[in-house]
C-alpha cells in the first residue's frame, strides 16, 4: 500500500482553509502551533485509518528528511506520534517508533516559490540515507505539513525503491494543494505570511514556545549584518549559542552565504 491523506484541501487562492498567521508562526518554529496542528491531524487521520492501525504489529513515524537541524515538519511529527500512541495504548497496542530519512542538503534557495520540475531539480542533488533494516515491513506514516507539487513525497518514494523498502506507506500532510490552477509559489505567501522583517523573527524567537529549526536558521544566517546585529543583540545569549552549535552541526560554515554571519556569533 502507497498512500497519502492530507486534513486540509487549498482549492481557492484566496480562501485559506486553516489559519495563515498560525502556520506561518508553525513554519518558523512556533510549538505551541505545531501541537495544536498535530492534534486536528491525527484527529482527521484516526477517522479514516484506525483500522489500519490496529491491524498494524509495528508502526513507524518518520518527518520530512533533515541532518541535524529539525523541520517545522519534525515537531508536527513528534506531538502527532503522542497522540498516535496515546491511540495506541488505549488499544492494548505497541507503542510507535520513530526514525528519519538523514539529508545532506546542498542549496539555500528557497524552494517556495518553485514548480514541481525545479524543486525536483533542486533537491536532487541532495543526498539521502535511511535505516532500511529499521522500517522495513513496517506500516510508515512520513509526516509533513503541507503537499504543494509532491516532488518531496516523490523523491521519498524515490529513497525507498533505491534501498528497496517494503512495507505499508502512507504520506500524512496538514494541508495539501489540490487546485494546479493555482502557482506552487502559494506556499511563500503562507509561510511569510507573518514573517515580513527582522523584528518578527526577534518576536518570535522571544516567545515561550520558540525552537529553532531549518527555516528560521537559514533565513537568520542570510540577513545582512545590520539586521543579523540587530537580531543577535535582541534575544537572550543562550539563543544566539544555540543558534551557532545548530549552525555548525548542519556543516552550514562550509556554505558561502551564511560564513560571515556564522562568525559574528562566534566571535561572541
Amino acid at each position: 500500500m502507497n498512500t497519502s491523506y492530507s486534513l486540509h484541501k487549498i482549492t481557492e487562492k484566496d480562501n485559506c482553509p486553516f489559519n495563515e498567521t498560525a502556520y506561518s508562526e508553525f513554519k518558523f518554529g512556533n510549538r505551541a502551533y505545531a501541537k495544536q496542528f498535530a492534534k486536528e491531524l491525527f484527529t482527521g487521520f484516526i477517522s479514516r485509518y484506525s483500522e489500519l492501525l490496529l491491524s498494524s504489529q509495528e508502526i513507524v513515524i518518520l518527518p520530512s528528511p533533515y541532518l541535524s537541524i529539525p523541520t517545522a515538519s519534525n515537531f508536527l511529527c513528534h506531538y502527532f506520534k503522542i497522540q498516535l500512541n496515546k491511540f495506541l495504548f488505549e488499544n492494548n497496542k505497541k507503542a510507535s517508533i520513530e526514525s528519519k530519512i538523514y539529508r545532506n542538503q546542498t542549496y539555500v534557495t528557497d524552494y517556495g516559490n518553485l514548480d514541481f520540475e525545479e524543486r525536483l531539480k533542486l533537491i536532487s542533488n541532495d543526498t539521502y540515507y535511511l535505516d532500511r533494516n529499521f522500517i522495513d515491513g513496517k506500516l510508515c506514516i512520513f509526516v509533513d505539513d503541507i503537499k504543494i507539487t509532491g516532488s518531496h513525497e516523490h523523491t521519498v518514494n524515490k529513497i525507498l525503491k533505491q534501498f528497496d523498502v517494503n512495507g505499508d506507506f502512507i504520506f500524512l500532510y496538514f494541508a495539501e494543494l489540490v487546485n494546479r490552477d493555482i502557482h506552487p509559489n502559494i506556499e511563500n505567501y503562507y509561510n511569510y505570511f507573518s514573517i515580513k522583517n527582522v523584528q518578527d523573527i526577534v518576536d518570535l524567537i522571544n516567545k515561550e514556545n520558540f525552537q529553532f529549526n531549518t527555516r528560521i536558521v537559514k533565513f537568520i544566517l542570510k540577513l545582512d549584518e545590520s539586521e543579523f546585529l540587530y537580531l543577535t543583540g535582541n534575544i537572550p545569549k543562550h539563543q544566539s549559542d544555540e543558534l551557532f552549535h545548530l549552525a555548525v552541526s548542519n556543516n552550514y560554515h562550509q556554505i558561502t552565504e551564511y560564513q560571515s554571519n556564522i562568525n559574528i556569533i562566534k566571535q561572541d
